[in-house]
């Protein structure tokens, strides 16, 4: 298992981040190289499913999703069940007053291919960590913004 974890304080309530983290189809707009192509009804509850394609272009893989934890407007966790990502993921909001929070997200990843594969994410890893943090700086800017 892998564990990946990063944070960024927002000046929104804790419901505007919220509101924001789980409008899964606009992850398109702030989740660098991620295109959200499937959600399941809403999928604003335990058991909805959400699929996205992460990758340039063609090259890349669907990453499939289930709902395992809902608890707004604090706690959202997911069971990736895809073929490359595996594992689970969660979204935090600490509030730090009425109209500021942090956010966390993070990431227990299971690696595939082995001794391959770990070798693979450990060089791959501060990449990743970049374009995660890049794309939640995108993710504060927009809710700040009011657009999410």
């Amino acid at each position: 298992m892998e564990h990946v974890e990063l944070s960024i304080e927002i000046n929104a309530s804790a419901e505007q981040v919220w509101r924001g983290i789980t409008n899964w189809p606009a992850q398109s707009q702030w989740m660098l190289g991620t295109k959200v192509n499937g959600v399941d009804g809403a999928a604003q509850e335990v058991g909805g499913r959400i699929s996205a394609f992460t990758g340039i272009g063609p090259i890349g893989f669907l990453d499939t999703m289930t709902i395992t934890r809902w608890e707004p407007p604090y706690r959202c966790d997911v069971d990736h069940t895809g073929k490359v990502v595996m594992g689970t993921g969660t979204f935090l909001i600490q509030a730090l007053g009425e109209s500021r929070c942090r956010f966390v997200w993070s990431e227990d990843l299971r690696i595939p291919l082995g001794k391959i594969g770990a070798i693979g994410f450990a060089l791959l890893r501060p990449l990743f960590l970049g374009g995660v943090r890049a794309s939640l700086k995108s993710f504060a800017r927009l809710v700040e913004a009011g657009t999410l």
